[in-house]
Order: structure tokens, then sequence, then C-alpha cells
């Protein structure tokens, strides 16, 4: 098998280190865009940008150039790009005929000049628009890359409408260190996997004012239940937040040190402005860019999600840190 990982961020070099590492014969190949970066990571044989300490393993290739010409010779295309980059890449590789997989979590952006009442789309929303003839899915569920990159324990969930996709997710990535398991149910799995980034940062702040590891158990939670509710009612199935991508990815996102999303709550309840969050971070996290989106969908469909839709006021400014744990307690009791 011939695999090309399309970005050479944490993840995109962590799963394309976790797949060259496997004892078959196999070839996989990490496409970076800057030259010099490629360079450096081929002559260093680690991306010490992301991963430092972490070496690549003798059967992986990392390239620069013509990635059409790549492509050509794959029989799978891992896309390791940020939500933002999805739909432009998506039209380049739309006439693609070996399956294309995404890693990014989130909701696109709504663009700026955007018609009214335009809503953010999930991954394989913005496929169907784009690249409608592509045999897709998402790799999605608890990982942090640099554990991946060690070969540490991991599962993941393979997603996708077409069983065959699925299963050779599967093939290319399940080994000793890395168990995947084949979903159906993408929208499940794409909202888990966007939800838990804006509730990770809900989290950080909860532990960042310090207010004690029940105040952290009713969040995670709740925001499981708000998880489930938007989910729902796009179309999942209520048992995938149960799972991996939904309780698993939740749970890691929202308590591990390593979590970009969770470390911006933190530095917002240190008094930290979300410029100055993000700007510390050196890396992207998605729930800053995917939480008004993810909240406009909710409000499109009638769902109330009270704890994104504070994370959402502390982003825009709207509500200070020390008064958003008074607006959620504040609330009406209900059953739950």
């Amino acid at each position: 098998m011939k695999i090309l990982v399309i970005g050479a961020g944490a993840w995109g070099s962590a799963l394309a280190m976790s797949a060259a590492a496997r004892p078959d014969k196999r070839t996989v190949t990490l496409w970076a865009r800057d030259a010099a970066q490629a360079q450096a990571m081929q002559t260093e044989r680690a991306n010490t940008r992301y991963l430092k300490g972490v070496q690549f393993p003798p059967a992986l290739a990392v390239v620069h150039g013509d990635v059409m010409e790549q492509v050509r010779g794959a029989d799978l295309v891992v896309l390791g790009t940020p939500m933002a980059a999805l739909r432009e890449w998506l039209g380049k590789l739309k006439s693609c005929s070996v399956p294309v997989v995404w890693l990014c979590k989130g909701f696109e952006a709504v663009a700026a000049d955007a018609e009214a009442g335009s809503m953010g789309l999930m991954a394989h929303e913005v496929c169907q628009q784009v690249a409608p003839q592509l045999r897709c899915g998402v790799l999605s569920g608890p990982s942090f890359a640099a554990e991946v990159a060690r070969n540490q324990p991991t599962a993941l969930v393979a997603a996708s409408a077409h069983a065959d996709v699925s299963e050779m997710l599967v093939t290319a990535f399940h080994g000793d260190a890395m168990r995947v398991y084949a979903n159906t149910d993408i929208v499940g799995v794409e909202v888990g996997g966007a939800v838990k980034n804006v509730l990770a940062i809900a989290t950080g702040l909860c532990d960042g004012l310090q207010l004690g590891l029940n105040a952290r158990a009713a969040l995670v939670t709740r925001g499981l239940a708000e998880m489930t509710r938007l989910g729902v009612a796009l179309g999942a199935r209520t048992e995938t937040f149960m799972g991996l991508s939904g309780l698993g990815d939740l749970v890691l996102t929202a308590t591990g040190d390593l979590s970009r999303n969770r470390k911006v709550g933190l530095l917002l309840a240190e008094g930290k402005t979300l410029e100055q969050a993000v700007a510390s971070l050196g890396h992207v996290a998605e729930g800053v860019y995917s939480a008004r989106t993810v909240l406009a969908r909710a409000l499109h469909l009638g769902v109330e999600m009270p704890i994104t839709e504070t994370v959402v006021a502390l982003l825009d400014g709207k509500l200070p840190v020390s008064e958003a744990v008074q607006y959620l307690m504040a609330r009406d009791a209900r059953g739950e």
C-alpha cells in the first residue's frame, strides 16, 4: 500500500510516522508545503518544529514539489491540513480516483461575504459541495500527536459512508500501538471531533479558575449532553457519542495537558486576552475558530447548548471570565 499524507504539521507527521513504523511492506510519503521545512525534516529525520525528540522511521519519505504527482502514485491520500484549508484541497483532489480522508476536526467558518443565514459546514458537507464523487472519510478519536509519534497506545475511529474506505483506513493504520475501529456514522464522528474542542476551552477555564473536580466532572458530563443533542439533530446516532470520537475525545481534550484548546481556557483564566492566548500556542486551536459556527448550527436547529454559548460569549469579549460560571449556574433548574 502506498500512503500519501499531505500536511507536515504535528498530526499529519505523527500519523505518517505511525504508518511507516509498521513492519509490513508499504510506502509512506509525507508531503510538506514548504521546501525548506521538507529539506530540514529529510536531513534531520525528524519534525523538530512540532514533534521534538522523536525520530522518523526509516521507511518514511518526506517530499516537496508537485503534490499531484505524488497523488497519482498513491493508494490512499490523507489530508493532515487544518479545517480552514480543507475546501481548497478537496477542490484540488476532486478528480482523485483513490480514497481521500481528512484528519481535521471542526466546522468550516462562514466567509465574511457569505449570504445571510449561511451555516458553517462539517468536513463531509464541504466534500459533498466541492467533490461529491470522491470516496472519502475521516480518521478521528482521542489522540495527541506527540503520543502517536512515540508509538504510545492509541485508539481511533475510521468513519465513512463507503465501507471499503473505512476498511482501507483500518488496514493502513491498525497495528501494535494503534487500534482503528470502523464506523459508518460520519456525522456523529465529525460532530464529536468539533464540539469537544469548544468544550475543552470551557474545561480549561474551569480548571484555571480552580473551581474543583466536581465542577470539571459536571462540565464534561453536561458538555457531552450538548454534543449529543446537536449530533442527533444533524442526523447522527446517539451511541456514537459514547464511543471514542465522542466521550473518548472529549475526556482527552478537556483534561489532557497536551490539549491546545484546554490551554486556551487556562490562559483566559489567567487574564490573558484571546489574541495573547492563541499567539502563545504556536499551533492551531480549532475550538477558537469553530465555536461560533457550532453555536450557529445549534441555534438554527433549535438545539440548546449553554456551555458552547458561554464559550462564544467569552471569545467574543461579551462576557468577562469572572461572570462565566455565574452565568451557567444561574440557569433554571430542570430534569437531567
